[in-house]
């Protein structure tokens, strides 16, 4: 696990820019603390920051490889989970390895293969190949998107990092946000259309894509996407195919040389991978350890909703009991929670999910006191169809994101003429409208059928990224690495073609994953209602971020000013926000998450001495 950074260009020489590159490594020290490295020729600087996770020795990075005449150097943030097998293969051909690391696995893949090779993994990457004798630069990103790529061309160069602050680190590239930037903001946030780093010029490399670059410019591809085919599997061999993928994607991630432990919540997702992580390493003569999060005072404010309907806390401790983990509690205070808005921010590059993404940070800060690798549930209500609106029939009917809400009461919170700039309904029609004419749809499928399919489709390339940007970088903030088999690339394309029908099996929320897992986990946890991440319903969080938003309003040196109708804020303070809740986003964002959201801006606008163009 790793930062990565490069930078590219013909026309100068880079062999003596090792302070740039240098700076923009430095940027990514949160992602890998354990080393540092860098390699510098005339056309290409790569540096990157380690975590230690497989072969301290033999995976150190950048990486060099000679095969024949020719030299690559490799840089590469992830994980592989086929590398023996694919190790095997390549020793097949006559190449040599020296360690068991998966870098120089990956990298002879593509001594290789060359591009093809990223149809041949299965893993957790984001990585960089130079070609010193083709002076060309490979980029390529992982089937979903779990790890982070950016990129820009600036004056003949290309720069690319694992997070947008490693390429604003460059002399040449400036923090700049105009009205698309603004409408991601505003209008999208805190998901984020793929492919837009939001700040002017910064592109994201959009997931299942790899990026080739060289004197005749740049090239992208897609080289993986979900692809529609009747499912033609009964209901038992569909259940044993998707309790099979689970559980081998579960174990296969549990390869590492340092602590690994698993998030565990006791809701339907983590105890699953929990459950088959513990049996393989049971087998191994050990026993899985486990951690789960909770706010203080959430016991005595707790209050069940349509989006929340229970709580972690009277499920966790009985299920770890059960499936036999090694547990940890943590406890996040609501101050703390608070102030960690800053850091989440630094963290993201962006404005996010406010104290969603805080108290992810501060739990997984904790958690990485012991250990350097978790195993997540994450992706399995994209994946299994888990949200209320894969049954809500106005979400379903509704001809717009579902998670997306009260766009107009929000937009009477910014200035008019941000408004009249973002174009903000149009903006949002524009987004869906190209969402929906990427959907692969199959012939001859009913409107409801077709429909659902929709949302699997928005679910999985829009909504997910959200929370796969926020896993990512609340985890590596700590140099925690986050793996999620649910997102095994192999389980993923099953699913997708297995009809509404048979997903919502017993007419349940996840109801065939919930059917697949009967016998396997606590009779409990399967009959458990969805509930999704815990958040805070202490008074103390919404006060402080009102108190902090009236605090900035009332500071003309505000950034945040320049963006909003003061007066209308001013009415929201006022109300308590009181007006937004439960969500005015996805199932967590209320009024409280709205002022902090607006917290976030303003920091984000003036630590990031951002100019608005």
């Amino acid at each position: 696990m790793c930062g990565i950074a490069g930078w590219v260009n013909f026309e100068i020489d880079l062999s003596h820019k090792d302070k740039i590159l240098a700076a923009m490594g430095e940027k990514l020290i949160n992602r890998g603390p354990d080393s540092s490295g860098m390699w510098l020729s005339p056309h290409c600087a790569i540096a990157q920051r380690r975590l230690i996770v497989i072969d301290p020795e033999g995976g150190i990075q950048p990486m060099i490889k000679k095969f024949g005449s020719r030299t690559y150097v490799i840089v590469y943030n992830g994980e592989l989970y086929n590398t023996d097998e694919l190790r095997d293969e390549l020793k097949s051909f006559g190449h040599t390895f020296s360690g068991h690391s998966d870098t120089d696995v990956l990298l002879t893949s593509y001594i290789e293969w060359g591009p093809e090779c990223v149809n041949k993994l299965n893993g957790i990457y984001a990585f960089a190949v130079w070609d010193d004798h083709e002076n060309r630069l490979f980029l390529a990103r992982d089937h979903l998107g779990i790890k982070p790529l950016f990129y820009t061309l600036k004056n003949g160069s290309l720069l690319f990092g694992s997070e947008i602050k490693a390429i604003l680190a460059h002399p040449d590239i400036k923090a700049e946000i105009g009205p698309e930037g603004l409408a991601e903001i505003f209008v999208m946030g805190p998901t984020r259309t793929p492919g837009n780093g939001i700040f002017r010029g910064i592109y994201e490399l959009k997931p299942g894509h790899y990026l080739i670059y060289n004197r005749n410019g740049i090239q992208t591809n897609q080289y993986w996407s979900l692809e529609s085919h009747p499912h033609e599997d009964d209901l038992n061999t569909t259940l044993e195919k998707v309790r099979f993928f689970l559980d081998d994607a579960s174990k296969r991630q549990l390869v590492s040389d340092v602590p690994l432990c698993s998030l565990l919540s006791g809701g339907l997702d983590s105890t699953a991978v929990s459950t088959f992580a513990n049996e393989k390493l049971k087998k191994l003569g050990s026993r899985l350890i486990t951690y789960s999060v909770d706010y203080a005072g959430n016991d005595k404010y707790f209050k069940p909703n349509q989006f929340q309907p229970n709580t972690d806390a009277d499920f966790v401790g009985k299920v770890s009991k059960e499936i036999d983990t090694k547990h940890n509690y943590v406890f996040i205070d609501n101050e703390k929670l608070a102030d960690a808005l800053k850091p989440a921010l630094y963290a993201r590059d962006l404005p996010g999910m406010a104290d969603v993404d805080s108290s992810l940070y501060l739990f997984l800060r904790e958690v990485k006191r012991d250990v350097t690798v978790a195993l997540s549930g994450e992706g399995a209500d994209e994946v299994f169809g888990g949200y209320p609106w894969f049954r809500n029939k106005s979400a379903i009917e509704s001809n717009t994101f579902p998670w997306i809400r009260m766009v107009n009461e929000r937009m009477k919170l910014l200035s008019p003429y941000v408004v009249e700039s973002i174009r903000p309904i149009e903006y949002l029609n524009d987004r869906y409208t190209e969402a929906l004419n990427e959907v692969p749809h199959l012939p001859g499928e009913d409107k409801h059928a077709a429909r659902m399919r929709e949302i699997f489709y928005l679910n999985l390339t829009r909504f997910l990224s959200m929370l796969l940007d926020r896993m990512d970088r609340m985890s590596m903030a700590s140099g925690l690495e986050v793996r999620v088999p649910f997102l095994d690339p192999r389980l993923v394309k099953y699913v997708w073609n297995i009809p509404w029908e048979m997903k919502n099996l017993n007419n349940r929320e996840k109801g065939l994953l919930r059917h697949a897992l009967k016998g396997y986990i606590p009779d409990l946890v399967v009959e458990r209602k969805k509930s999704p991440y815990p958040k805070t319903h202490n008074p103390i969080f919404r006060n402080v971020v009102r108190r902090w938003v009236q605090e900035i309003i009332d500071d003309p040196t505000s950034p945040l000013l320049q963006l909003i109708n003061k007066e209308e804020v001013q009415k929201l303070i006022d109300a308590d926000a009181k007006a937004f809740d439960p969500a005015w986003f996805s199932q967590l964002m209320g009024g409280p998450q709205l002022f902090a959201y607006l917290v976030q801006i303003n920091f984000w606008l003036k630590d990031y001495n951002i100019t608005l163009v």
